[in-house]
């Protein structure tokens, strides 16, 4: 048995930790993730475990890259329109924006605490909902770029009465793709910062820690394999 509870309003995929992504029509899941999601990512070796990723909580404008998955590589544009691979070439540039000597992942690296995930983040799929998202706005007393919460799928809700923390322990049906819902996703500092203008609004992290215990969305692991677009059903198993 099933029901519906909402559809995919928006699909999200961040090739690389903490710069910009590609809004998709449709993606592939693979058995880790979403197909050429959290491919790549930046670090300080002098540290270990997630200390150790650099992130634009370090560096700000990490979040002005563009990057996208194209034929099974990473490409990477800038705000002022200069391109770059997943190369030397980008690393020296990201290099340059701070004082901290710093590497970069190979492609497709295996996590270093999961060896089922890439390079980045401990979960394979981030979930957020409208109703989530509008309840926070009402709280701020502003839009919010979804972006902020770098969730890969935002779903919308049938009923905004429901809430996505109820399906942590049970599996969600979604085109030809089956999730399992694990856990919420705690929040860093990170959603204080606009993807577009990069300006600080601490109020936000302040409502996710006052009101929403620091969880927003849910992360979920994958149960089967498939393909996920816009309009699709998301199904309560």
């Amino acid at each position: 048995m099933s029901r519906t509870v909402g559809a995919i309003s928006g699909i999200n995929r961040y090739p690389v930790k903490s710069f910009g992504g590609e809004r998709l029509e449709f993606c592939e899941i693979e058995t880790y993730g979403m197909k050429g999601d959290r491919f790549g990512a930046f670090y300080d070796e002098t540290k270990s475990g997630w200390s150790r990723f650099i992130t634009a909580r370090n560096i700000p404008s990490m979040l002005t890259y563009q990057a996208a998955f194209v034929d099974g590589g990473i490409r990477v544009k800038a705000a002022d329109g200069r391109s770059f691979g997943w190369d030397e070439e980008l690393l020296d540039e990201i290099q340059s924006k701070t004082s901290t000597t710093i590497t970069m992942s190979r492609l497709r690296e295996p996590h270093p605490e999961n060896p089922d995930l890439m390079s980045v983040d401990g979960d394979s799929i981030l979930l957020i909902t409208d109703a989530s998202l509008k309840k926070l706005e009402a709280m701020c007393g502003q839009e919010l770029d979804d972006r902020r919460f770098r969730g890969n799928f935002i779903v919308a809700l049938q009923d905004e009465a429901l809430h996505e923390g109820d399906w942590i322990g049970s599996q969600l049906a979604i085109g030809d793709v089956v999730l399992q819902v694990d856990g919420y996703c705690e929040r860093c500092s990170l959603v204080m910062i606009d993807p577009e203008t990069l300006q600080m609004n601490k109020r936000v992290l302040q409502k996710v820690k006052e009101e929403m215990d620091l969880n927003f969305g849910v992360y979920a692991s994958v149960v089967r394999t498939g393909r996920i677009g816009l309009g699709d059903e998301v199904r309560l198993v």
